[in-house]
């Protein structure tokens, strides 16, 4: 890409990994967490807490780029308190370049 007759230097962004964690027996079935999601890493899953009510559950698939990025949406919306998310300490291979090369 060029302006003015000069290269643009390439910058490179780290994305951050996000660990999702659910205190299950909190969990009331809201959805708010799986529909806030902005990488749609969460879905409902097929197990139940004590209550009967379904569980999120994580679902990262890095071929679809459907990856935790520790954005707290979901711990924020969670009315009971039952989802936190901690950020991954990764090295630099996690690096991507800003402009897509």
């Amino acid at each position: 890409m060029q302006v003015s007759g000069k290269v643009l230097p390439t910058r490179r962004v780290k994305i951050s990994r996000g660990e999702i964690h659910i205190i299950e027996e909190r969990c009331k079935q809201c959805r708010l967490c799986i529909e806030l999601c902005p990488k749609e890493v969460l879905k409902e899953s097929e197990r139940v807490n004590k209550k009967g009510y379904h569980l999120p559950e994580v679902v990262e698939d890095l071929a679809k780029e459907k990856i935790c990025v520790a954005c707290g949406f979901c711990e924020i919306a969670c009315p009971e308190y039952s989802i936190w998310v901690e950020e991954k300490k990764e090295e630099a291979s996690r690096e991507r370049d800003l402009w897509g090369k």
